[in-house]
This record gives structure tokens, C-alpha cells and sequence, in this order.
């Protein structure tokens, strides 16, 4: 089971010159939808004065949230390739923005997605990547008499307790575990029948 993705740990950028239109390329680590515009607007507010700013954005650990815009340049000419060098990459949970400055000179559309695909392909390079663990978070109850076997059921499984809660006859685990290990622990934990499941899963 694939339990591993690619993302941007520290930020790249570049700068590409075609025919006098300058290509400013920046690739940033986002997690959200929110951070990802956030982002897009600081950028704009900072390069106000110039003719574009494209960007392509990609989320989730597996790539299930995409977007990429084009800004009034040609339909498909700069989101389209931008986000080509994100597959291209193997990155998710990432961003790259292209601030173009008009040079005076046309390129057409193809000299347009070759210039957008440049300049993101050597904002990414700059980039530093990293491979990160797939993570899935649950919560646990267990009587007090039960606890022991069920910590040690997630420690053997390698998985972590990232928060203990006590109530007048349970213990609370948050438990973190990697995405390929989820099933065996979880079918560990099933064995202790007073113990109950109380969040359900979510993805790191």
C-alpha cells in the first residue's frame, strides 16, 4: 500500500526571460484550499503592477483536489502547464505561481505554455522535496483495566498517542498511525471488546 507523498518543504523560485516578458515563478508547501488563496492574494497585492499572475495548486495526499488558473492569459496557456510541472514534480499539497511582465513581443499561445512550463519546472527544481508518511488519526476508549494491552497494541504496531485523556472510567487515546498499518492495529484493537472507536479516521 502506497503510504508516502511528495511535497515542497522549503520554497523555491526562479526567473525566466522569452522575448522580453518576464516569468517569476514561485512554488510554496499549502495544505488548504484557504491557504492556497491567501497565498494567491499576497501575490497579487505585491506584483500589482504586472500584466499576470497564474498559478496551479494541488492538495491532499493524493492529489484529489486540483486547480490551476490562467489569469486572462490564453485558455490553457499558463494554469495548464503550471500545474504539468506539479504532476511532473510528483508533488502534492503544493502551489506555483507565475508572475509574467509583458516584454512588448507576442509569443502566441504555444510560446506562452512553454514559457509558464519553464518557469515553474525551475521554481520546483529550486524547491526542496521532501517524501512525507501518510498519517491516519482515531480516537479510542478503554476501560482502565483494558488500557495497558490497548497502549501496547499501538506501540507494537509502531503507532504513536498523540494526546491521553482520563474520564472516571476510561482512558482517551488519540492515536496517530501510518496509513499501511491502519488495518492490522485497528483489527488488534477489535479484539478488546469493552474498547470503543469514538472519532472516526481522518488523513494527515
Amino acid at each position: 500500500m502506497l503510504d508516502t507523498y511528495q511535497t515542497i518543504a522549503s520554497s523555491g523560485e526562479a526567473c525566466h526571460t522569452e522575448k522580453r516578458s518576464r516569468f517569476l515563478a514561485f512554488a510554496h508547501h499549502v495544505t488548504t484550499v484557504d491557504e492556497a488563496k491567501a497565498i494567491i492574494a499576497s501575490y497579487r497585492k505585491k506584483y500589482f503592477d504586472a500584466r499576470h499572475v497564474c498559478y496551479a495548486y494541488t492538495l491532499g495526499y493524493d492529489s484529489s483536489i486540483t486547480r490551476q488558473n490562467d489569469d486572462g492569459e490564453p485558455s490553457g496557456s499558463a494554469g495548464k502547464p503550471i500545474g504539468g510541472q506539479l504532476r511532473s514534480a510528483n508533488v502534492t499539497n503544493a502551489i506555483v505561481l507565475v508572475v509574467r511582465y509583458f516584454g512588448g513581443v507576442k509569443l502566441g499561445t504555444g510560446g506562452l505554455a512553454v514559457a509558464y512550463k519553464t518557469a515553474a519546472a525551475e521554481a520546483l527544481a529550486s524547491a526542496i522535496i521532501e517524501e512525507r508518511i501518510i498519517m491516519k488519526h482515531f480516537i479510542i476508549s478503554a476501560p482502565y483495566a483494558e488500557a495497558d494491552i490497548a497502549m501496547r497494541y499501538v506501540r507494537d504496531t509502531g503507532a504513536q498517542i498523540s494526546r491521553r485523556e482520563y474520564t472516571a472510567t476510561d482512558v482517551i487515546l488519540n492515536i496517530s498511525v501510518r496509513l499501511s498499518d491502519e488495518n492490522i492495529l485497528r483489527s488488534r484493537l477489535t479484539n478488546i471488546l469493552s474498547l470503543r472507536f469514538i472519532d472516526k479516521d481522518s488523513p494527515a
